[in-house]
């Protein structure tokens, strides 16, 4: 209808522009004849110098013997016929019956085109929306059908509890009478939360696929408009819409937009927004009942909704919709596979197992970016590699090989990564080493990346100071083998990443027996939302920070007894790691022990671990790794 609309726009346009042309132009002569005095014509006349005259009104138009043409204005009691018919000269007179109605559409033409653009930029104003520039107020929803894709349960993997609870919804819209003869009732509304890329908008989806009902979805910005009330009446609009459809699903895409707490902006009460949400609180629970009209909504930021929008009644249900753990990952791979050629060599569960904290997004643009890999090369399937290499690209950036760098620097890069995996590889409550490498990608000139057993809930206070251990292990590193003056910058992300650890031991998670149980973290780092006035001491604010410096400086020795006592192992990993660029877990312990990394491999060629990658791991939610200036892969804690 929009497409419709925009070129019959354009073709009335035209029309109309074609007209004002001809009007203007009298058929091509008017604007081609030289204008002169009516007696400059006469005098042509007496001397024969006339071949035609045409008369129209007043309006003279004749031609010469030399096929010039002139154009005058006759006056209103000159006799010129009887002059032109003396000379014989030949007399054309057209007919002025359209002349009123031309002169009307004249003066008609400059507001039709002025209306016509006025009402053109209107709609491009308004989006598009139904009416164009006369309906503002007219709902924006648009009915899912199939034709757009059939989306069900099946599609649906990782999130079991949450496609539970929406199941319960599609069996009441299937069969009612199971709920309603036990005084069951419909819920009124169903909000999905959880972080971006979790699967909000295909499980509700998956809600009308599986239901065979009507479908509505909207955005929640498509309410909101510069004109007060547009949004309110939009409102009206589309649950008179959904009335008329019932039972039917009415899916609110990204509800902050329009749903944020009222009475914290300007305006007041009496602002678009506002007045918008006003309208949805009373349409979903007011005086009238809207029987058979559920609504879905989806946001990540329930903590900016109004309360009066989350109570039972209005959204009856609130569904998280987390990150999968480590089985949901393995089925929504499998789900995303589906349509993709794998190899035999594919371990779906290996791919989730390296990739905690993932989503449903992340998943698809993983096993994406690996079939563009495999048809880079030319596979007729996708294989382990391809997924190595995906993984790698999509957590740590691509490979910077072009990238130039001195073998000073390639070997300090060498014995700081070194330091890290051994210390990582010493300590118990690590997480195991998976790789180690030497080669930039990203913003790092190497990194060593840790692979969780399983995705980590909780963190305890051995754990934390191990992983602080590991973390300054590069800076231990650099001042064994090159001395205190001559280390770099290098540690600056892991004194970054330990720091960030320590203070959150010490500020959030009570582990500092001296500062004791208490939460200091608003108060000491002055965040905005520290409503409650708390305030620290300049007592206790340097006992805190004795108390991190403590943890980090108790972590940085522990790494370098480490080396010092493994230094053997460590010089050969830093040696191995110059020769092969990349070692994984099983080939770092062998070169630990002075082994070349295969079995077998007794020329120690450098091709050898390049042509068999493993699955490598960097966690994405906190705790998680990422890297540092020298590219060391150490945890982050959480607030």
């Amino acid at each position: 209808m929009g497409n419709a609309r925009n070129i019959a726009f354009w073709v009335v346009l035209f029309l109309l522009i074609l007209a004002l042309f001809n009007l203007f132009s009298g058929g091509g002569t008017t604007l081609q004849s030289r204008e002169v005095g009516y007696s400059d014509f006469v005098r042509a006349v007496e001397t024969q110098n006339v071949s035609s005259v045409t008369i129209d009104g007043e309006q003279v138009r004749y031609r010469t013997n030399e096929g010039q043409d002139y154009v005058t204005i006759k006056p209103e009691d000159a006799e010129l016929t009887n002059l032109l018919l003396d000379n014989n000269i030949p007399v054309k007179a057209e007919a002025q019956e359209q002349s009123g109605f031309q002169s009307f559409l004249l003066s008609l033409l400059p507001f039709l085109l002025l209306i016509g653009v006025w009402i053109y930029f209107m709609n491009r104003m308004q989006g598009g929306g139904k009416g164009g520039a006369m309906g503002f107020g007219k709902s924006k929803a648009k009915l899912l059908t199939e034709k757009h894709g059939r989306v069900t349960f099946d599609d649906v993997a990782g999130i079991d509890e949450a496609k539970e609870e929406l199941e319960e919804i599609v069996e009441f819209l299937r069969n009612p009478q199971k709920f309603s003869r036990l005084g069951g009732k419909i819920p009124k509304g169903a909000l999905l939360v959880g972080p971006p890329g979790t699967g909000k908008t295909l499980l509700a989806r998956a809600i009308a696929g599986e239901a065979g009902v009507p479908f509505f979805t909207i955005s929640g910005s498509d309410f909101v408009e510069m004109f007060v009330g547009v949004g309110a009446s939009r409102v009206r609009d589309m649950f008179e819409q959904a009335k008329k459809n019932a039972p039917c699903i009415v899916f609110i895409d990204e509800i902050d937009a329009v749903g944020r707490a009222r009475g914290q902006g300007y305006g007041g009460g009496n602002d678009e927004r506002e007045q918008t949400l006003n309208q949805l609180l009373v349409e979903m629970d007011g005086f009238e009942a809207n029987e058979g009209v559920i609504i879905v909504a989806a946001t990540n930021r329930r903590d900016v909704l109004d309360p009066a929008l989350l109570r039972p009644g209005r959204f009856d249900r609130q569904v998280t919709v987390p990150n999968p753990d480590i089985k949901g990952r393995e089925k929504i791979l499998g789900v995303h596979a589906r349509k993709t050629p794998l190899g035999p060599d594919v371990d779906l569960r290996i791919i989730a197992r390296g990739t905690p904290g993932f989503s449903g997004a992340d998943l698809a643009n993983l096993v994406n970016e690996a079939a563009l890999m495999a048809a880079r090369v030319g596979r007729r399937f996708v294989t382990m590699e391809d997924f190595e290499n995906a993984k790698d690209k999509v957590m740590m950036g691509a490979e910077r090989r072009s990238m130039v760098l001195t073998d000073d620097q390639k070997e300090k890069t060498a014995y700081h990564e070194a330091g890290h995996a051994v210390v990582g590889l010493a300590l118990p409550q690590c997480d195991p080493v998976y790789k180690a490498t030497i080669i930039p990608r990203g913003g790092a000139l190497g990194m060593v990346v840790s692979l969780p057993e399983i995705d980590r809930l909780n963190w305890h206070k051995s754990e934390c100071e191990e992983k602080m251990a590991m973390t300054m292990a590069g800076k231990a590193a650099e001042i064994i083998k090159y001395g205190e003056p001559n280390v770099s910058n290098g540690p600056a992300g892991d004194i970054q990443q330990a720091s960030a650890l320590a203070r959150a031991m010490v500020l959030r998670w009570g582990m500092s027996d001296k500062v004791g149980n208490i939460d200091y973290a608003e108060a000491h780092e002055g965040y905005q939302g520290n409503t409650a006035g708390l305030s620290v001491s300049a007592h206790t604010k340097e006992l805190i920070e004795d108390e991190v410096k403590r943890f980090i400086q108790e972590a940085y020795e522990r790494a370098y007894q480490i080396l010092t006592d493994r230094k053997d192992e460590w010089e050969r990993l830093a040696k191995g790691l110059l020769e092969y660029e990349t070692l994984t877990g099983e080939e770092i312990k062998r070169v630990m022990r002075g082994d070349p990394p295969h079995a077998g491999d007794d020329d120690g060629g450098s091709g050898a671990v390049e042509d068999k990658p493993s699955l490598t791991a960097i966690p994405k939610t906190k705790p998680k790794s990422k890297p540092s200036g020298d590219g060391g892969l150490e945890p982050e804690p959480s607030a």
